[in-house]
């Protein structure tokens, strides 16, 4: 049996545990990132992972319809698009240390077991699964030493895939210390327009799931189309066992760019740092605070023709468009995005798609399918081809 010991922790290292509730596509990567876009904020280091709960070893064989972006790190690594966010919002180069699927995880045992490391002994899902997940936790804090690491779990609280991953996580508390570990749960508070109310029992199924395998969250983050009046916040802290200054709103923002300024405003950083016994900093979000004023408010208008294959899906391309947005916030402007199918270029031609764009852009994909729109687009007269 092989345990992760005292030694192989890093001592000083702080860690933040990120669940979700109710629904998928929820926005637990935003959260995570905007938190740690406050803690860096405030001068602290910070590492972020993501824990997938598909079998896949890795995302790269899977088609961005089914799974949107593949998201490539500075070291080769093909992971979760949500690791493309981590790093825009807290300027923080991912590895592939950084993204752990159910399938890397059993991979791994499965070779241990095969050079006989497990001794003969039967291998299990606890405590065999739970270490090798807990093991890369550690892997990450070791690898940089941050002040914290923000582990973001993908799926639903529920969901029969995720459970090893919140086993591992039930026992991370036990090993580093409750002073040393938060629980944040994102959650969705839905308005149901023919009543005229927020409903607050999705989110107590949704921590009932969760207490159902060991785990009491220290904090909620509570997404709505509304603001949380007093009397729902206070309802939620009574049902689901959670202070009411760790009932925090997360309504909906204008761009995903203001959400750490709402998170700032609703006091998230503020409540993790107290639970991890850390000092409290004053933040300096200038940076970010100009940033986000000019993606609300631009001066100009620009208009980006993106000539793919997946735009069905836009989150296919979601680097590219955050690419785009950014360049165009550093010129003050708003920018429109022209989608063009490729397929649609081969049959009709260009000059109908590229009337009153200013720009075009045309991401890789693979296989033959629309090449020959790729061509006659990267062929236009003044057009400029970067290498990959």
């Amino acid at each position: 049996m092989i345990r992760v010991g005292k030694t192989d922790r890093v001592k000083m290292t702080k860690y933040v545990f990120v669940t979700g509730g109710v629904v998928s596509s929820i926005g637990k990567g935003i959260i995570a990132a905007s938190l740690g876009r406050l803690l860096k904020s405030r001068g602290y280091t910070i590492a972020i992972l993501k824990l997938d709960p598909y079998i896949n070893v890795d995302p790269g064989t899977m088609s961005p319809f089914q799974h949107g972006e593949v998201f490539v790190t500075e070291d080769g690594g093909e992971t979760d698009l949500d690791l493309g966010h981590y790093e825009r919002f807290t300027d923080t180069n991912m590895s592939k240390l950084s993204s752990v699927t159910t399938g890397g995880i059993y991979q791994a045992v499965i070779n241990k077991e095969r050079k006989g490391e497990y001794q003969g002994g039967t291998v299990q899902v606890i405590p065999h699964i739970t270490n090798e997940i807990k093991e890369r936790i550690f892997r990450v804090a070791r690898n940089t030493n941050p002040d914290v690491v923000i582990t973001e779990v993908g799926g639903t609280a529920g969901d029969i895939e995720s459970l090893p991953f919140l086993e591992a996580l039930r026992q991370f508390r036990k090993e580093v210390g409750k002073n040393n570990t938060v629980y944040m749960h994102v959650t969705l508070v839905p308005w149901i327009s023919a009543a005229g109310e927020i409903k607050t029992k999705p989110t107590q199924h949704s921590v009932k799931e969760l207490r159902s395998v060991g785990i009491q969250p220290d904090i909620l983050v509570c997404r709505s189309e509304r603001p949380l009046p007093q009397g729902i916040r206070e309802k939620m802290s009574e049902f689901c066992d959670v202070p009411p200054e760790c009932v925090i709103p997360a309504p909906d923002a204008k761009t995903i760019y203001e959400v750490p300024l709402i998170m700032e405003r609703e006091g998230l950083a503020h409540q993790v740092l107290q639970l991890l016994h850390m000092e409290q900093r004053t933040p300096d979000l200038t940076n970010w605070q100009t940033l986000v004023g000019r993606i609300v408010n631009p001066q100009h208008k620009i208009t980006i023709g993106v000539v793919g294959k997946y735009i069905r899906l836009n989150d296919a391309y979601l680097s590219v468009i955050e690419a785009l947005r950014h360049a165009a916030a550093g010129l003050n402007s708003e920018i429109e995005i022209a989608w063009i199918d490729a397929e649609d270029l081969e049959k009709e031609g260009t000059d109908r798609f590229f009337a009153g764009v200013q720009g075009i852009v045309v991401p890789g994909g693979f296989g033959p399918r629309g090449v020959e729109g790729k061509i006659k687009a990267v062929a236009m007269p003044g057009s400029i081809r970067f290498p990959f």
